[in-house]
């Protein structure tokens, strides 16, 4: 069978909502995944589908794309958020935020395709202060050096029910009575998941997106000790919040990529924290003027 679209990283959390959004838009979808039980969800969409594929296997990524209907799209929402310190960037984000779009506009070539949604990230810069933010921006010059009909998206901080930001910062006050709290003056312009996914989806049908960048943010900034804060109220508990200077800030990311389970916090994290995550003051408001999308607000969540 082929699919209108190929959708990689689908089963992530701006995936899962891009997948339902497509689905109501009539689009069929196909969703490879290394861990094709984490999307039951997906699976009661009739026209979304999900099957076991290693995506950074260029064989596997060709026959995907083979799947795709002619004048069909892929979109890329592969990223991740940790890595170890390296210079510019470490293996694991040279993987998914370098080697992995270009190998998937190669396959693309191969068979035809040329429509490309790539998601990057707010602050993406080949030359910024992180590890994180100089990979997302040798993702960009790479889609950008192509000969596709590419769009680029670079959202900020995303947040959605089941987001890992301000859920995990609402896990941590419930947690601890008090929280010490680095860079807490940090700005963020925090985005809904699901105009995240509408804007991806109206691109599709908008030719003068094509060759295009658009930063993707809500409708107000916050630092992060307002976050902390909302979060707190609700998951609906008191936490004291204590700022302490950068280098305790440092320290505690050090702790926490060093413990068992998921990392929280990275020293790469408080790298990027240095350069506000909001909208440029020359920017525009994609979201509103390009998308006409009344944006959602956080305390809407």
């Amino acid at each position: 069978m082929q699919y209108d679209i190929l959708l990689i990283g689908g089963n992530g959390f701006v995936g899962r909502a891009l997948a339902a959004q497509l689905q109501l838009a009539g689009y069929s979808v196909l969703i490879p995944s290394s861990h094709p039980a984490m999307g039951r969800e997906l699976r009661m969409l009739p026209k979304v589908h999900v099957e076991e594929a290693d995506v950074h296997d260029f064989d596997e990524l060709q026959s995907l794309c083979a799947r795709v209907k002619p004048g069909g799209a892929v979109i890329n929402l592969v990223g991740v958020l940790h890595d170890r310190p390296a210079q510019p960037y470490g293996k694991i984000f040279k993987a998914a935020h370098v080697d992995l779009p270009k190998n998937i506009m190669t396959a693309m070539q191969m068979h035809g395709l040329k429509r490309y949604l790539h998601m990057s990230a707010l602050g993406a810069d080949s030359n910024g202060p992180s590890m994180y933010q100089r990979s997302k921006g040798d993702g960009e010059a790479a889609v950008k050096a192509s000969h596709l009909d590419w769009t680029i998206f670079r959202p900020s901080v995303i947040f959605g029910a089941q987001d890992q930001f301000i859920n995990l910062f609402a896990k941590l006050t419930k947690l601890f009575p008090a929280m010490p709290l680095a860079n807490h003056q940090a700005q963020f312009q925090p985005v809904g998941v699901e105009d995240v996914a509408t804007a991806f989806i109206k691109s599709l049908t908008m030719p003068k997106t094509i060759h295009q960048s658009y930063d993707l943010v809500g409708p107000k900034i916050y630092t992060m000790r307002e976050i902390v804060e909302l979060a707190a109220r609700k998951a609906k508990t008191t936490c004291a919040i204590i700022p302490v200077p950068a280098f305790v800030g440092y320290l505690q990311a050090l702790a926490f990529e060093f413990l068992p389970g998921p990392t929280l916090m990275s020293r790469d994290n408080i790298a990027s924290m240095q350069l506000p995550n909001v909208l440029p003051a020359n920017g525009i408001d994609a979201l509103g003027e390009v998308f006409k999308i009344s944006r959602r607000s956080l305390e809407g969540i």
